[in-house]
């Protein structure tokens, strides 16, 4: 595990599905990140700004996110509504593999991850 409590496989895994979205000569346009925190994992859409007077800064909207439960073992997908809130994703059952839900998620029968 690593010291954040997820899998360090699982991780690995996720932040590779991530870069594996956009081919590199698009990234200056957009990329998917995952942002890693204690016991769950986001896949974030990030976008350059578009005005100047917004700074630097690259916005970043959430994806799905990918939940651990450590005494399970198990993954589970939630999506966001549109208010940015999470909500459990009913229509796949937890899984031990994360990319179960990769897999899911990628393959864009529901659009109520990528639209």
């Amino acid at each position: 595990m690593a010291a954040t409590g997820l899998p360090e496989l699982d991780i690995a895994r996720v932040v590779k599905y991530c870069a594996s979205r956009v081919p590199d000569r698009l990234r200056h346009e957009i990329r998917v990140e995952c942002d890693i925190a204690p016991r769950h994992l986001t896949i974030c859409e990030c976008r350059p700004p578009w005005r100047e007077d917004l700074g630097p800064e690259w916005t970043r909207f959430p994806i799905a996110r990918l939940h651990f439960t450590k005494n399970t073992g198990l993954w589970t997908s939630y999506w966001k509504d549109r208010d940015l809130k999470f909500h459990c994703y009913q229509f796949l059952e937890p899984s031990p593999h994360v990319q179960d839900l990769l897999d899911h998620i990628d393959s864009g029968g529901d659009p109520i991850f990528w639209g």
